[in-house]
């Protein structure tokens, strides 16, 4: 069986909406860019014909991914969860120690991420060093350019 794939239902409609797209609007856009690009005569050298070919299968891969995510996901309750510790649903507020600069995030599953929205996955490097920690513990958060320490200031819903 699949591993589940944590959404906010937020991110779940985001994801059906995108899906209702594709299969309409999209599909038929492609459609008759193709349509257009037979009628220039021979395939074999028509570079028209090839890009709306491929838009085609990138998109046709796009729905699959979307349909299999969906089938997959698991909702998360928000109102279940409680602000005792951090998880998925979470918002913090963070202190990065060495700046003492605040940063709040929401923690997110890896397909409603938005880094410049706040959203960050939970398996982002500050969001897996967070997890299950409470208001006040300070984390160590290995990233890429070396290990940084946080103060989980608060958690909210």
């Amino acid at each position: 069986m699949a591993k589940p794939i944590m959404l906010t239902e937020e991110g779940y409609k985001k994801l059906e909406e995108e899906l209702e797209f594709l299969k309409t609007e999209k599909r038929t856009e492609i459609a008759e860019k193709i349509k257009v690009a037979r009628s220039y005569g021979d395939l074999s050298e028509n570079s028209e014909y090839d890009d709306a070919k491929n838009e085609q299968a990138i998109m046709e891969a796009r729905i699959v991914t979307i349909e299999a995510t969906l089938k997959n996901a698991q909702i998360i309750n928000e109102n279940e969860i409680s602000n005792e510790y951090v998880h998925l649903a979470s918002k913090v507020t963070l202190e990065l120690i060495a700046s003492g600069k605040t940063v709040e995030y929401k923690i997110v599953g890896s397909n409603d991420t938005d880094p410049k929205n706040g959203k960050i996955s939970d398996e982002s490097p500050i969001g897996k060093a967070i997890l299950g920690h409470k208001e006040g513990d300070v984390v160590e958060v290995e990233t890429p350019s070396g290990i940084m320490g946080v103060k989980i200031l608060t958690i909210s819903k």
